[in-house]
């Protein structure tokens, strides 16, 4: 252990003020690798919390709406710049976020830094979204301006919250709405603090912060009256009870849901190590638990064996233990229940006669068998499509790959699916590239790549079907926070 290492209690953040709780409630949060480790507390934030969050959001919503968006966006840049100038701070968030959550060190390294360059990008909306449209008659003149909604209830997962966060929260602030941001009771330490870092540096009520049960704050959250967006990130089963929520109040949502994301890889296909490596950490990096990751793999029967072989190997190089330590590249799942989902679809892949390989080795055999939340990476070869692990999304290191004689077989296969949100593509032929990936169900398609280190954050990102309504990220995930108003008048009165 670290002097790093200490149990902390974190806080909420209301009307420019980090403190408990009401009442003091706080809840204790598990390191998945060793889950009789109390890692921390963080505050149970009740309704009564929710409320005086919303209402100090609301109260501070007119002052910040009334700057302009050069004033917000410059705002951003220097929150950004704040971020990570103590790097000793940056260090400390990181590993508490790796002993939190279980991912990598490096992931959570990445995670507590790519956040400022998320603020920096929004930031550089700011003058194209202040530029009015312009509409010119006969019969009138009219002028389309965008105008701030009001609250933003933001809504971010156990996963990869900063970084999900950063596809919401700058985009909200820079177009004037004032936010209550709920974290994920399954990593919410670091998170915490590095959002508490973040609100204390706005004006009192723009940024507000709470931690606490889903099931206890969030209908309370998405459901009041004066909130006037919803985004949010996770499941799809979460996300319908958010929208029914939201509906009381006739409160537009952004979901972001699930994905079973299919990669389609074509017989024309560049094979090598490095694609292959590339392969393996498309489906598990951050111990596969990554809304895009690769979840489902289809590869054209004359390219099988290789597949199979190539990235069998890449996983098999996979080193699994505590994510503090440099040689591991792969930690625990994060919670009981992921974990248990994950198991079981392993262990149904091979009741029913599958071939199952668990790949990788764990350098610490104690820690991996007692009693944490591991699972090596678990390829089921020529996976049969009634099988769960091919229907539903896994969320953690199991992966399916499957076999297809023609394009349209594969394309139907990965289309065959209730989610839409990702999808990639591999062939050294961009055209037929282009042409496969515009026949797919999918909100993004990565072309001989997939997932987050293959992905262009300028574009917008949501999905198809139960993955989700609306976008993040780009230009549109900035609109999505604006509402459209129309000023029309005679013509010649407004533009001359």
């Amino acid at each position: 252990m670290s002097n790093m290492d200490n149990v902390i209690t974190t806080e909420i953040f209301i009307n420019g003020e980090s403190r408990p709780a009401t009442g003091g409630a706080v809840y204790d949060i598990h390191n998945p690798a060793r889950p009789k480790e109390i890692v921390g507390h963080a505050a149970a934030a009740n309704e009564k919390d929710v409320d005086q969050a919303v209402r100090a959001a609301h109260a501070a919503f007119p002052a910040w709406s009334e700057l302009s968006y050069g004033e917000r966006a410059n705002k951003l840049r220097e929150v950004a710049a704040k971020l990570t100038e103590d790097e000793e701070d940056v260090k400390y968030r990181s590993r508490l976020f790796t002993r939190e959550h279980g991912k990598i060190a490096r992931e959570t390294l990445l995670e507590m830094t790519r956040l400022g360059d998320r603020f920096l990008q929004a930031a550089g909306y700011g003058d194209r979204v202040a530029i009015d449209e312009e509409i010119k008659g006969p019969p009138f003149d009219t002028i389309v301006t965008r105008q701030p909604a009001g609250v933003a209830a933001l809504i971010v997962p156990w996963n990869w919250p900063l970084s999900i966060l950063g596809a919401k929260l700058p985009q909200a602030l820079v177009t004037g709405n004032t936010v209550v941001v709920k974290i994920s009771e399954y990593s919410a330490l670091a998170p915490a603090l590095t959002l508490l870092k973040i609100a204390a540096l706005f004006p009192t009520g723009v940024v507000n912060v709470l931690t606490g049960d889903g099931r206890e704050i969030g209908d309370p959250l998405t459901g009041h009256p004066l909130v006037r967006r919803v985004n949010f990130t996770g499941s799809a089963r979460v996300g319908r009870m958010v929208m029914k929520s939201a509906a009381e109040n006739i409160t537009p949502v952004t979901l972001e849901l699930g994905g079973n994301d299919a990669a389609l890889i074509l017989e024309d296909a560049e094979l090598n190590d490095e694609v292959f490596t590339r392969m393996y950490w498309a489906a598990f990096a951050s111990t596969g638990q990554i809304c895009m990751a690769l979840k489902r793999m289809y590869v054209h029967e004359k390219r099988y064996d290789e597949v199979v072989d190539g990235f069998t190997a890449a996983c098999e190089r996979a080193v699994i233990g505590d994510g503090l330590l440099p040689e591991t590249t792969m930690g625990p799942v994060n919670n009981a229940g992921q974990f248990k989902i994950v198991v079981d679809m392993i262990n149904e892949a091979r009741a029913k006669g599958a071939e199952v390989r668990e790949c990788g080795s764990a350098p610490d055999e104690e820690l991996y068998k007692g009693g944490g939340y591991f699972q090596k990476p678990a390829l089921v070869y020529d996976a049969d499509p009634s099988l769960s692990i091919v229907k539903d999304e896994q969320f953690g290191p199991a992966l399916p790959i499957m076999k297809f004689k023609t394009e349209d077989e594969a394309v139907a296969a990965a289309n065959d699916s209730e989610f839409g949100l990702c999808s990639s593509v591999w062939t050294s032929d961009a055209e037929r590239a282009v042409r496969v990936a515009k026949r797919l169900e999918a909100g993004y398609t990565y072309l001989n790549g997939h997932g987050p280190m293959a992905q262009d954050g300028r574009g917008p990102f949501g999905g198809f079907k139960q993955s989700g309504i609306g976008r993040n990220l780009g230009y549109d995930g900035v609109l999505a926070f604006a509402e459209p108003h129309s000023i029309s008048g005679p013509a010649g009165f407004l533009l001359g």
